[in-house]
């Protein structure tokens, strides 16, 4: 058997996915509606929660709750319940460039977020097949690149508003754990002109407040040289300016699409590769296995299995 059989082995048969969208859910004080996919296994109760946070590109569905198929089909076919919100930032929703918060509207990104855990109460009622089955005390954000960047806001890192100059503080304490994929790195002389004009948000990043547990994931070669002028490195930190407990997950050779995370088969994706997307799934799934369920061995089982020997995907790092 293969190192990669082995390990979709050590993972179990997947279940079968209900994925139920667009579950619309009221949003006074935001330009429309917050509208969400939930996906989850169609059997099983006390179901972990995943709130997955699209990032930005080039596709006009990838960036709202029709994207990122790869990641929700996994880790609901095996046992997570995930919820996809449309951020304002998609343009899918084609608002009116002059909406406050635009283009990134990166505070009422978090906000979506910690909407959606207030409203659980609405998303079972609106999904019958769920009812009852969310286990409210096990929750984990997930974020891709500027979704990464969401995704450490609510796992505790600070923004300097660059409008007011008002420190925000987001995080949302009912959230245990978080990966971050991609996500955007610190400002000052890490970003190019082009980040510092346009992000100017980014630049005010404080990852010192961020002590969830959380995975940082970066690909070798994501250099992303319109934001950093610092290459790939700049992916990793939020794992390197921030407190313990965390973990780093080096790629080997992806790029910004970690191989494909954001869809299947996308024009965007510049490294694309099944078995690294594959790789991805596992592990993301395996760190929050083990962080939301004390004692879990799964991160442990899947990077023996996916990041040691001579055909590893990456390497990992721990604080």
């Amino acid at each position: 058997m293969s190192d990669s059989a082995r390990a979709a082995d050590a993972f179990g048969s997947p279940a079968p996915v209900l994925s139920v969208s667009p579950v619309t859910l009221p949003a006074p004080g935001r330009a429309v509606d917050l509208e969400v996919r939930v996906s989850v296994p169609v059997t099983g109760s006390g179901l972990p929660v995943v709130l997955l946070s699209h990032g930005q590109g080039p596709s006009n569905h990838l960036s709202s709750l029709n994207g990122y198929a790869p990641l929700a089909n996994f880790w609901a076919a095996h046992g997570f319940a995930v919820i996809q919100p449309t951020h304002l930032s998609s343009r899918t929703l084609s608002l009116d460039p002059e909406t406050p918060g635009a283009p990134l509207h990166w505070r009422s990104r978090a906000e979506d977020m910690s909407s959606v855990l207030d409203q659980l109460d609405a998303i079972e009622t609106a999904v019958p097949q769920l009812l009852g089955r969310l286990d409210r005390t096990r929750v984990a954000v997930v974020g891709h690149s500027m979704g990464g960047h969401t995704a450490s806001v609510l796992l505790g890192a600070r923004i300097t508003d660059p409008e007011d100059g008002a420190e925000v503080a987001l995080a949302d304490p009912r959230i245990r754990a978080g990966v971050l994929l991609a996500a955007p790195g610190r400002g000052g002389d890490a970003l190019t002109d082009y980040a510092a004009e346009n992000l100017p948000f980014v630049s005010t990043t404080d990852f010192s407040t961020m002590t969830t547990p959380t995975l940082v994931v970066a690909g070798e070669k994501d250099s992303s040289p319109h934001l950093t002028v610092r290459g790939p490195e700049w992916h990793t930190d939020a794992y390197a300016h921030s407190s313990g407990p965390k973990a780093l997950l080096t790629l080997f050779d992806a790029e910004h699409a970690l191989g494909g995370v954001s869809g299947y088969d996308v024009a965007e994706t510049t490294d694309e590769s099944p078995e690294r997307v594959s790789a991805v799934q596992r592990l993301t799934w395996a760190y929050l296995r083990t962080q939301l369920y004390a004692g879990d061995p799964a991160w442990q089982a899947a990077c023996e299995a996916l990041t040691t020997g001579p055909h590893a995907f990456g390497r990992v790092e721990t604080k």
